[in-house]
């Protein structure tokens, strides 16, 4: 791993030496120039705008020399932290830059003015793609090349902290790289301040200053169809625009499609949105093929990389990632997000977070109350302004957990198990309740929700929740006040009427969450504080399956042992939490999909194991979503899945037929073949599974939103079994490979839960029928 984050510094270093070589090519003739009868800047000019570019170019070059040889002669011993901690020193070089780089641009900007030529020659500056490629050029404008020190400093601590976090603490490199990092940062905190308003500021006439606040990608929804927009927040207005596709290594443009003063910006409601356009959703099959064709892509790309081909097949695949990501993007928010301006026109944005759409709500509203006069921008100012965001932007990429650069975290795979204990801080009694979203894919989700606490001022909730984590990096939780007069509130965008009352977030930090005990936290949100512990269990633990190692109970045990001793075709544990879901939970909300609250869970399992009398008494006194996940943690903890291991590799490979006819009967004979227990309690639950689904319209649980929470607790095997049948010569990464596997555990599931004939589970094996002959 440390070989793998050096090789990608030693890449990036490349990369920013090509920027510097860049700007430091026109240097040589133009101060030539300035000694002759017809100079094209002056001397003078000339050090202003390149100031301290060539120290810059001798720092990094002789750290990339010094690394590149200690890379190449890579052994577990060898030390780098020397030159990390001799850069780390050199620093004060862009102390230097940063305080004459407002200068710098103000030169540049009125020597391309006053100079045709030197207009021409800051627009065509062209860097190396990368150190091979030689003749591979793209063009840079001097402005993006003069910004990339400024951008370079900002991110100097992210690589020692990788480094540290593969760096075993009793290696020599390990003091010297954190010497290097304490030294980055005090570094990057005393400049952080001036940095932050250069990148932000643009100026709009003499004396007046526009600051960007907020930018972001979003989803607009344009006459039905959905439309990828990158927004800007300014001080003053509200900026919509549509990046331009590029072409020829031209530098990143935008058009603009609308603004809104924020004078003249309001929050639309119900009665004003009656005509407002309904959302198409999109089904989740669809957004599960987007998210496997993304795993398949990032997989062919780890491929290409270890049989080290061309650059071009890797940039091919990344275009292709880039494409589904995007259309992912697109697809996935359903939630509506509505403006509406005083000259009549509204704009729908669909985000996937009421988190989000509270944040910009609340910093819009914030920053209007420092607003006092409408006005309009001249055709001239609106293009200067959409120009401007090319430099001012923030977010550069699409906001995906998968799209970061390698160098960074990919984020959690695994469970999160979080306490809510407790909040303090309001103002008067009242109903409230909190909810956890995580971020998966690189869009936000709704995880679970606390029940509500009537009616006080210190909720004490000590509920605790069990979240599946896809490449997470952020848990986010939202507290609201339960509003039961309904009248008393406007109704924005057709969201719930409850009322936010605070929210905040916390990084999942894989270093502090490793160890797999509980950490306590306290989110401070708007001046209350929720009281929170989390514990982390790694994909790697949480997906084993145990081997039975006892023979009393249920849990854990052999579904054939169980059966046997209870002289039952289907366990009691199964039959009991069923009737149960079925006599109250059919219309629940997100049933089997939301969290059940843990230790609820854990009383029924431990009832269950000991076969106690009262079971049937607990359950109906029980919340019903616990019951649900008692059942789920049934199959999960099952030392074999109800498919077996020994057929595991054989549905895997029968779904993926392409031939209806032959996938049919091949699914069929291998559901026939499992052991009578497992067959018998597998119909028992999809007979289930399918009422639940006839169900969907009130809670919310389609055939595939079932096959997504049963598919992988009903198949995924023993960890020795655990892999997907692939070409052993094309290796992928375990997140990839995971994804894939999962996806196909869904997809075997629904499969048996879209076949119409399919055997009463009261039905004797051998007389069972089917649609097809097999």
């Amino acid at each position: 791993m440390r070989k793998w984050v050096l090789s990608g510094i030693l890449a990036s270093e490349e990369t920013y030496l090509s920027h510097l070589e860049a700007l430091l090519l026109p240097m040589k003739p133009l101060k030539a120039a300035a000694t002759t009868s017809q100079p094209v800047l002056t001397s003078q000019q000339i050090e202003t705008i390149f100031f301290k570019v060539p120290e810059l170019y001798e720092v990094h070059k002789d750290f990339y020399d010094g690394l590149l040889p200690r890379v190449q002669q890579w052994g577990r011993q060898q030390c780098v932290g020397d030159l990390f901690q001799k850069l780390a020193s050199q620093l004060g070089v862009y102390r230097a830059f940063v305080d004459n780089y407002g200068v710098a641009m103000e030169t540049a900007e009125k020597c391309c003015q006053a100079n045709a030529q030197f207009a021409e020659i800051s627009e065509n500056l062209r860097a190396r793609s990368n150190k091979d490629a030689k003749d591979q050029m793209t063009k840079n404008s001097l402005e993006t090349l003069l910004y990339k020190p400024v951008d370079r400093v900002t991110r100097s601590t992210l690589v020692l902290h990788d480094l540290l976090k593969h760096t075993p603490s009793s290696h020599p490199d390990y003091p010297l790289l954190q010497d290097a990092l304490r030294i980055s940062q005090n570094f990057l905190s005393s400049i952080n301040e001036e940095i932050t308003p250069r990148r932000q500021s643009m100026t709009v006439k003499k004396g007046e200053h526009r600051q960007l606040l907020k930018d972001s990608f979003m989803v607009e929804l344009v006459e039905g169809a959905r439309k990828l927009r990158h927004v800007f927040l300014f001080t003053d207005l509200l900026l919509c625009t549509k990046l331009k596709k590029q072409s020829g290594g031209k530098t990143q443009q935008y058009d603009c499609k609308w603004y809104i003063p924020l004078t003249d910006l309001s929050f639309q409601t119900v009665d004003e949105s009656e005509a407002a356009p309904n959302i198409p959703l999109v089904l989740d099959e669809e957004l599960d093929a987007m998210k496997m064709k993304i795993s398949q892509i990032k997989s062919d790309i780890q491929r290409e990389k270890r049989a080290n081909k061309g650059s071009k097949a890797i940039e091919r695949l990344r275009k292709k990632l880039s494409e589904q990501e995007s259309m992912l993007l697109l697809m996935s928010p359903s939630m509506a997000f509505r403006v509406h301006s005083r000259n009549g026109k509204s704009y729908t944005f669909l985000i996937s977070s009421d988190y989000e759409r509270a944040e910009w709500r609340e910093n819009i509203r914030e920053q209007q109350k420092k607003c006092f006069k409408s006005f309009s921008l001249t055709s001239v100012e609106l293009q200067m302004l959409t120009n401007s965001c090319v430099k001012l932007q923030t977010v550069h990429s699409i906001p995906l957990t998968i799209n970061k650069e390698d160098d960074e975290s990919p984020g959690l795979y695994g469970f999160l198990n979080v306490i809510v204990h407790s909040a303090t801080g309001f103002k008067q009694s009242s109903s409230l309740y909190c909810t956890l979203e995580v971020d998966s894919f690189g869009y936000f989700v709704n995880k679970a929700k606390t029940r509500v606490y009537r009616d006080t001022a210190e909720p004490n909730w000590n509920e605790e929740f069990e979240i599946e984590l896809e490449g997470s990096q952020t848990l986010r939780i939202l507290c609201y006040e339960k509003c039961y007069n309904k009248t008393k509130l406007t109704k924005e965008d057709g969201e719930s009427t409850d009322r936010i009352m605070g929210k905040g977030q916390v990084q999942l930090d894989p270093q502090a969450l490793q160890d797999r005990d509980w950490q306590r936290t306290i989110i401070a949100m708007n001046g209350i504080e929720v009281k929170l512990s989390v514990k982390f269990t790694s994909r790697e633990f949480s997906l084993k399956r145990m081997p039975s190692r006892k023979q009393t109970g249920v849990f854990g045990v052999k579904i054939a042992v169980v059966t046997k001793r209870e002289r039952s075709k289907v366990p009691y544990i199964v039959r009991q939490c069923v009737e149960e879901i079925e006599r109250r939970g059919m219309e629940e909300v997100g049933i089997y999909r939301v969290s059940g609250v843990a230790t609820d869970i854990q009383a029924l399992k431990a009832a269950f194991d000991v076969n106690n009398k009262d079971v049937s008494v607990m359950m109906s006194e029980m919340d019903v979503n616990a019951i649900a996940g008692t059942l789920k943690l049934y199959f999960r903890e099952l030392p074999e899945p109800l498919f077996t291991d020994e057929f595991y590799p054989n549905f895997a490979e029968g779904i993926a037929l392409s031939d209806p006819v032959a996938k049919e009967s091949c699914m069929l004979n291998l559901l026939l073949s499992l052991p009578e227990a497992n067959l018998l309690t597998f119909l028992f639950l999809l007979d289930h599974l399918k009422r639940v689904a006839e169900k969907e319209t009130v809670n919310k649980m389609s055939l595939h939103n079932l096959a997504t929470v049963f598919g992988p607790t009903l198949l995924r095997p023993s960890e020795k079994e655990s892999k997907l049948p692939a070409n052993p010569s094309q290796p992928i990464s375990m997140t990839d490979s995971w994804s894939l596997e999962v996806m196909s555990q869904v997809q075997v599931l629904l499969y048996f839960l879209q076949l119409e004939a399919i055997p009463a589970p009261d039905s004797k094996r051998q007389s069972i029928l089917f649609s097809t002959e097999v």
